[in-house]
């Protein structure tokens, strides 16, 4: 299967060692589990047809939906045109499908979700085998207003519109990051320790990162989401 990675950031340069989004999805996934293309939206540059992928994962970035950069509106249009091929985000991904579709994106008065979150499964899918999910969190930004046609699946009192699966196409979101491995999202924080992060909010963040997580979980239910949507597995 060839699964296109829409790549809309990428790591601090400063923290580089630890390869690119897509590299982390290709890690989380299996390097030989799909024939992958990766298409740098921040260049402009986009599949020239929807149909040129079988699926596709939008990755995070440290935009936001709102911002008048000159890649979101192209994004958005390319993402409505794929309207039916099966789609995952991830972070930026999660907010630009909800914004996309109906729904409603905004920089969170509650602040900064960082370290390990769990959210509790509300509304389990067959390809979902657990009632919880940890994994890494980091963003300030967050979906207010799920669009018409999507469904909370697992959320937190924090993030109450954690993961949505829409009912009008193959398509799931989700807040949290299963791509990034401990080792780095330590490294994030600490890149922003002092400048955008306090060390108080570093600090609890990193601590957090004690405990086990469920990333390699979650990445196997997006994989079973994927396998399913197409109906041909990977």
């Amino acid at each position: 299967m060839r699964l296109g990675i829409l790549e809309t950031g990428a790591p601090p340069p400063q923290i580089g060692q630890f390869g690119d989004y897509p590299a982390m999805f290709r890690a989380l996934f299996g390097e030989d589990a799909y024939d992958y293309a990766t298409f740098d939206v921040q260049a402009g540059r986009l599949p020239a047809t929807a149909d040129a992928c079988a699926a596709y994962v939008i990755t995070g970035s440290s935009a936001g939906v709102y911002d008048p950069l000159p890649w979101i509106e192209p994004l958005k249009g390319f993402l409505r045109a794929a309207k039916g091929t099966p789609m995952v985000g991830i972070c930026f991904g999660h907010q630009i499908m909800a914004e996309t579709f109906g729904g409603k994106v905004i920089a969170s008065p509650k602040g900064w979700g960082l370290g390990l979150h769990r959210y509790e499964v509300q509304q389990p899918r067959a390809w979902m085998d657990a009632p919880r999910l940890t994994v890494a969190a980091s963003h300030q930004d967050q979906v207010v207003q799920p669009p018409p046609s999507a469904t909370v699946i697992a959320a937190s009192e924090f993030t109450p519109f954690g993961m949505l699966a829409y009912g009008d196409q193959p398509a799931i979101s989700l807040q949290l990051h299963p791509e990034f491995e401990p080792a780095y999202a330590r490294a994030l924080i600490e890149s922003r320790r002092g400048t955008r992060l306090t060390d108080e909010q570093a600090d609890t963040a990193i601590l957090s990162f004690e405990q086990p997580d469920d990333r390699l979980q979650v990445g196997g239910w997006m994989q079973r989401f994927l396998a399913e949507a197409t109906l041909g597995g990977p």
